[in-house]
């Protein structure tokens, strides 16, 4: 069973469980028409981003089919910028990787560094074989991070999505362990 040792913490942000402090601002985002326009659900009342708060507060990470979601903060500017999630799907070493940021923290780098600290965990201390990430193909922002990480799009499947009144194209990127190791050991990604 892991233990993962919390907070994460990278050059520049810290990776940590969500505090009742962090109502305001987690609810400033997930209230937002734009932060939900790639997900399954609408923006979220206060009442829901308390109780979802909540659960993101307490999880347990502890086999398959658990999830943990990380508050994303920065190291010199304290408040909540974000969330990063990470699932462990069923199957062998097989895990899910995504991310919300606030408008205002986007455009800066953070997704992309928080979610390197979430595969070193999952590659490292969790072992996992693979890790991906399932997007809306229209989510060209989510898409540059996968990218960024050396994520390859390995597959593109036309209107298998249908939510919000309309089908979209579900955009799957992934990168295995040993990929993840030698963009490491090429220097690819930071520290």
């Amino acid at each position: 069973m892991p233990d993962i040792e919390l907070p994460i913490t990278t050059e520049r942000l810290v990776l940590r469980r969500f505090e009742a402090e962090d109502l305001d601002r987690f609810h400033g985002y997930q209230s937002l028409p734009e932060t939900a326009r790639f997900l399954f659900r609408n923006e979220l009342s206060r009442t829901r981003s308390m109780e979802v708060l909540g659960r993101y507060a307490n999880f347990q990470f502890t086999g398959e089919g658990d999830w943990v979601c990380l508050a994303i903060e920065r190291k010199d500017r304290p408040g909540l910028q974000g969330e990063i999630v990470l699932k462990w799907l069923e199957g062998t070493g097989q895990g899910e990787i995504g991310w919300i940021l606030h408008p205002d923290a986007r455009g800066q780098g953070i997704a992309t560094e928080a979610a390197e600290a979430v595969l070193d965990l999952a590659f490292g201390q969790l072992a996992f074989h693979r890790v991906d990430a399932k997007l809306d193909a229209l989510n060209t922002g989510s898409a540059g991070i996968c990218q960024r990480l050396g994520m390859r799009l390995e597959a593109a499947l036309v209107d298998n999505w249908h939510y919000k009144g309309q089908w979209a194209t579900e955009s799957i990127y992934a990168i295995l362990d040993a990929e993840w190791r030698g963009r490491q050991d090429s220097g690819l990604n930071r520290p």
